[in-house]
């Protein structure tokens, strides 16, 4: 086990200095594409509330209009690290990166099975500690214990089916099947996967902490560090992560989810 976990620290160093040399080469796209997202997504939501009180349908077709920018703008910035991956760090026009309309609705369909998985998930924790009330359990703690489960389970299958946006734009596969593909290279690099998450995961918890013991100024300085830096390197870190299992990946071309699952 300590064996394994040593390799899957390498593997994650790897991971983390080609990452490092690809975004010094090109920071200003890729920190430029993490910038229109943050834009997007608080703008939307400054819209949102605003046109709420003026019309639902002019809210509602902006809400639409927000979110086909913001999924195409994430679809570009995957796209955009992965052809600077494939070319190591050279110059790439960000227009020839951006996803076409097919792409982009075979993503948001990818998402709303997502979504619908996370649902089910919860559903069948529900379902399957329902029978404990029976027994007399508190309905209290097995509700508490269902949405702890459900949240837990939820996570794993996060890092699982996560790369599906990559196989989207990188070899515009469906998407249900897209879905199977991330399930079946994140098969046996849970715990490389989990590693590298928790890796860019510290700096938000340290914020969210330095905010709670009234730091306002540290917790800002370190809010700029990841914004500018993290966010980045952690697009492109997914990138070569993507890349690293493809390289290895000998299964099947069509994947199914059973034999993937674990």
């Amino acid at each position: 086990m300590i064996d394994f976990l040593k390799e899957s620290t390498f593997a994650v160093n790897e991971v983390l200095r080609t990452a490092w040399h690809i975004l010094k080469k090109q920071y200003l796209s890729i920190a430029g594409l993490c910038f229109l997202l943050f834009v997007t997504l608080n703008s939307s939501a400054f819209l949102a509330g605003y046109l709420s009180h003026i019309s639902t349908g002019i809210s509602l077709i902006m809400a639409l209009i927000f979110i086909l920018i913001y999924f195409g703008l994430q679809l570009t910035l995957f796209k955009y690290t992965l052809y600077v991956i494939d070319r190591d760090g050279r110059d790439v026009s960000v227009k020839k990166t951006l996803p076409t309309k097919k792409q982009v609705l075979r993503f948001m369909i990818s998402t709303f099975y997502f979504s619908l998985c996370m649902l089910f998930v919860f559903g069948l924790w529900a379902l399957l500690l329902f029978p404990l009330v029976y027994l007399n359990m508190d309905q209290h703690l097995l509700a508490e214990s269902a949405i702890s489960l459900g949240i837990i389970t939820n996570f794993i299958i996060w890092i699982r089916l996560s790369f599906f946006a990559f196989f989207i734009i990188d070899r515009d596969t469906k998407p249900f099947k897209a879905i199977r593909f991330s399930m079946a290279i994140t098969r046996g690099n849970f715990t490389r996967l989990l590693l590298l998450l928790s890796f860019f995961a510290i700096f938000h918890v340290l914020s969210f902490y330095l905010n709670y013991r009234d730091l306002p100024i540290v917790a800002s300085i370190v809010s700029i560090i990841s914004s500018f830096f993290i966010v980045p390197l952690s697009s492109v870190a997914l990138g070569v992560a993507y890349r690293n299992m493809m390289n290895e990946y000998q299964g099947d071309e069509d994947p199914d989810i059973i034999h993937n699952i674990i």
